[in-house]
C-alpha cells in the first residue's frame, strides 16, 4: 500500500511538472533584456486580469444557469433595466482597462526610448536576406541562409539547424545599448528576434527604430514576420553577442578582410578560382530562385541554363546584376554583392552546365560598369 500511494505520489509530482513544462513551453519566452523581461511581466500582469475576469463572469454564469434552471421550478424574472447595473457595468470595465494601460504605456515609452545608444546597426530587409551596416565602422555585409536546397526539397537530411541558419550573423557586443535603424528594400519585411523583446517592419523609403541591450553572450534566432513573397520562410535572422574583448577583435578582423577584399578588385583572378567563388555565391544567392541545375522554375523564374543573357555579351550580363531587371523578381545585387561576388558568379554562370562562353568576367570589370554609369 505505501508503495502504491509512493508511486501515485511520484506520478502526480511528475505530472505537474509536465505541465509546468508545458506551459513554459506554450507560453511568452522571457527573453535575454530588460525591455523583453518588462513585457513578458506586462503579458503576465494582463493575462491574470483576464482569467480572473473569466472566472468572475463565467463563475457567475455557470451558477445562474445551475441555481435556476426549470427543474428546480425556477421562474423567469420579470424586469426591463437597472440604471445602477448599467453603470457599474461600464464603470469597472473602464477602470480596469485604465490600470492595464498604466503598466502597457510604461512599457512602450521604454521600448521606443531608442536614445543613447552606444551603436548604431542599419537592418535593411531584401528578398530574401538581411543586410547588416555598422554605422561609423564601414563595415557591411548580407546575411543570408545557409541551409542548402537539397535540404529544403528534400534530397538530403535535415540538418540540426535547418531553416535556422546564415552564412553571416549579425554580431554585436554584450552589455551595449545598440540601436537598430530597420528599413526594406524592395518590400516590406518584419525583423523580430524575441529573446530581445524587438520587432519592427523593414519599410521601403522609410527607417524605423529599437534598441537592445543584451547581458548575455550567445546566439539567439529570430525570423522575418511580413510575408514578403515566396522566399518569405527562408530569411532567418541570428544574431551573435559577444564579450566586448571579442567583439572588438571580430570588428578589427572584420576591417582587416575588407581591406584585403577591396584589393582583390584589381587581381587578375583564374578560371579556377572564378568558378569556385562564383559556385559559392550562385548556392547562397541564385540557387532559390534559378534552381541548383540553373533550369529555373518554368513560368516563374527564368532558365539560366542556355539563357540568352548568360550566353550574350559579358557587358549585358553585368548590367543585369548591377540594375536588375523592371518589372521582375530580378533585383538589384549591385549592394548586396561585391564587384569580387559579382564577376564571379557570372563568370560561373557563363562557364557551367550547358553554358560554354569562355571568356573570363573579372572583378574590375564590375567596377568599371559601375563607375561608367
Amino acid at each position: 500500500m505505501k508503495n502504491f500511494i509512493a508511486r501515485l505520489a511520484s506520478g502526480a509530482l511528475l505530472a505537474v511538472a509536465s505541465g509546468s513544462a508545458l506551459a513554459d513551453e506554450l507560453n511568452m519566452r522571457v527573453g535575454v533584456t530588460e525591455i523583453s523581461r518588462q513585457v513578458y511581466e506586462l503579458h503576465m500582469i494582463i493575462l491574470g486580469i483576464c482569467v480572473v475576469i473569466g472566472i468572475i463572469v463565467f463563475g457567475a454564469l455557470f451558477w445562474s444557469v445551475f441555481n435556476h434552471r426549470k427543474s428546480l421550478g425556477a421562474e423567469p424574472a420579470n424586469f426591463h433595466d437597472d440604471t445602477r447595473i448599467e453603470i457599474a457595468w461600464t464603470v469597472i470595465p473602464t477602470l480596469i482597462l485604465i490600470l492595464m494601460a498604466i503598466p502597457a504605456t510604461q512599457v512602450l515609452v521604454a521600448m521606443y526610448d531608442t536614445g543613447g545608444e552606444d551603436m548604431l546597426v542599419e537592418v535593411r530587409g531584401y528578398q530574401w536576406k538581411w543586410q547588416y551596416e555598422h554605422l561609423g565602422e564601414g563595415i557591411k555585409y548580407m546575411s543570408e541562409m545557409r541551409t542548402s536546397i537539397d535540404e529544403i526539397e528534400g534530397r538530403e537530411p535535415k540538418g540540426e539547424h535547418y531553416l535556422r541558419e546564415v552564412n553571416q550573423p549579425l554580431v554585436i557586443p554584450a552589455n551595449k545599448k545598440v540601436r537598430f535603424l530597420i528599413t526594406g528594400n524592395d518590400v516590406i519585411h518584419s525583423w523580430w528576434v524575441p529573446d530581445f523583446g524587438v520587432k519592427r517592419d523593414a519599410i521601403p523609403g522609410l527607417f524605423t527604430a529599437a534598441w537592445a541591450r543584451v547581458e548575455e553572450p550567445g546566439l539567439y534566432v529570430g525570423e522575418c514576420t511580413e510575408l514578403c513573397g515566396k522566399g518569405h520562410p527562408f530569411m532567418p535572422i541570428v544574431v551573435e553577442v559577444k564579450e566586448e574583448k571579442d567583439y572588438d577583435l571580430w570588428l578589427e578582423g572584420k576591417k582587416e578582410e575588407a581591406a584585403i577584399y577591396a584589393a582583390t578588385i584589381g587581381k587578375d583572378w583564374s578560371h579556377e578560382e572564378l568558378m569556385s567563388k562564383g559556385e559559392d555565391v550562385y548556392k547562397i544567392s541564385c540557387a532559390g530562385c534559378h534552381q541548383a541545375d540553373g533550369n529555373g522554375i518554368p513560368g516563374i523564374f527564368p532558365a539560366l541554363n542556355g539563357s540568352s543573357i548568360v550566353q550574350g555579351p559579358a557587358d549585358g550580363h553585368i548590367a543585369v546584376l548591377i540594375n536588375g531587371i523592371a518589372g521582375s523578381s530580378m533585383q538589384s545585387f549591385a549592394d548586396q554583392l561585391s564587384e569580387v561576388d559579382i564577376a564571379a558568379v557570372i563568370h560561373y554562370k557563363r562557364n557551367t552546365w550547358d553554358n560554354s562562353v569562355g571568356d573570363i568576367v573579372q572583378p574590375v570589370d564590375v567596377l568599371n560598369f559601375k563607375t561608367a554609369q
